[in-house]
């Protein structure tokens, strides 16, 4: 599945950036994110989350890793899930411009790919849980850089 979309976010881009290449920061804006744990500053982190598909909850533990910074336009993760007879592959790109009167727009896109048992059990419901928990995520980057 691929997901992408465009935000902008009322703070300068160095703050913006600073926000969401801090992984403990970013984290209090991720929906069901149970913990995370950095393994390398500015690398790598582990992060576990839960995610429900209606009646179906999954827990994913997951790798993710930086495999581009360029400060502070553009930034590219990789991750890697697993959960109980399921895995999950991201492929995640943003990349931002200053907008108009101090603010910043930013571009995102992410290429997402489930197996497993997970993608039998809900596979109807996926495309609408990753665009509402998108939509909460986003909501909440920017209560927190704005407020």
């Amino acid at each position: 599945m691929d997901f992408n979309g465009q935000v902008t976010i009322t703070a300068p881009r160095q703050k913006v950036w600073e926000f969401l290449t801090d992984p403990h920061a970013v984290s209090q804006c991720a929906p069901g994110l149970e913990s995370i744990k950095v393994v390398a500053p500015d690398e790598k982190f582990e992060v576990i989350a839960a995610v429900g598909f209606g009646t179906v909850k999954v827990r994913f533990v997951t790798d993710v890793e930086w495999t581009a910074l360029e400060p502070p336009n553009r930034a590219s993760m990789k991750a890697h899930g697993t959960a109980p007879g399921s895995a999950v592959d991201v492929l995640a790109n943003m990349s931002m411009t200053d907008g108009e009167g101090g603010s910043t727009d930013m571009a995102w896109s992410a290429q997402v790919t489930v197996s497993g048992t997970i993608t039998s059990l809900a596979s109807r419901l996926m495309g609408s849980v990753a665009k509402k928990v998108t939509a909460a995520f986003f909501d909440c980057v920017k209560k927190k850089i704005e407020g």
